[in-house]
């Protein structure tokens, strides 16, 4: 049996108001309040960290971001910076989400600076890795995986590679209704954290790897049994209150 705590996180990417996060949040916490052993976390928009922060304060729920600027501060107009994040008590964040990389085009190199930045601040950074459909049936999979993490992960000292959460998430699967089948997530799952052991065999086992990608109650149960799977990032079914508890008591 492993020793990493299972992390179920829901990425909300840019849905619910601050009036809607409230709501949900009330909703969620008596669902999740006997969830030992696993931890969890919303990522809600910008604008609702501050109050999932203080609306989750003493509970087991943590805030994370959904992205992050890699310097402290600057001429940067839209970003925030780790420390900012820090200031209004967000746990973690996540980088190189695909729609990140599709949309906004963020790169490896600058994921190779984010990541350690967020380590350095205190932030648990939630590092997203994953194929396109297309270079899926090109037989790139593992390709492309060995790039995104030996890239992405550079400069992040050897001892501190186990402080780095990597959500596998195939992008053919995103809010697509698709599933990788459970043979698919394993292999590709166990395939990312060989990479973190080709660096240092001991950080990969204190690494947690995962799965993105379609997530919902009745398909999180299967996955979550997956030897190498350590938790899930949330898409969709993380926007309302009972199916992501659902996915939450699955992981226990």
């Amino acid at each position: 049996m492993s020793s990493r705590t299972p992390l179920i996180a829901g990425n909300w990417k840019m849905y619910k108001t601050v009036a809607e996060a409230e709501a949900f949040i009330q909703a969620l916490l008596p669902r999740v309040s006997t969830a030992d052993g696993t931890d969890v976390a919303i990522c809600p928009p910008y604008l609702g960290l501050q109050a999932m922060v203080d609306s989750t304060r003493g509970s087991r729920v943590q805030v994370y971001a959904q992205n992050m600027h890699n310097a402290a501060e600057g001429a940067f107009t839209g970003e925030v910076s780790a420390p900012m994040l820090v200031e209004l008590g967000v746990h973690g964040v996540i980088l190189g989400h695909s729609e990140r990389r599709e949309y906004f085009g963020e790169s490896d190199r600058a994921l190779q600076l984010k990541v350690p930045a967020a380590l350095e601040a205190g932030l648990l950074p939630v590092l997203c890795v994953g194929e396109t459909e297309e270079e899926r049936e090109r037989g790139d999979t593992e390709r492309k995986l060995r790039h995104q993490v030996q890239e992405d992960l550079a400069r992040v000292d050897t001892e501190r590679l186990g402080d780095v959460v990597i959500a596998y998430e195939p992008i053919w699967a995103i809010g697509t209704g698709r599933v990788a089948t459970p043979e698919q997530a394993q292999e590709a799952i166990a395939f990312v954290r060989a990479l973190v052991g080709d660096r240092s065999r001991e950080q990969s086992e204190r690494t947690r790897v995962l799965y993105g990608g379609s997530v919902k109650p009745d398909n999180a149960a299967e996955l979550l049994a997956l030897p190498d799977v350590d938790g899930a990032l949330v898409g969709g079914a993380s926007l309302d209150p009972e199916s992501f508890a659902a996915i939450v008591a699955a992981a226990g």
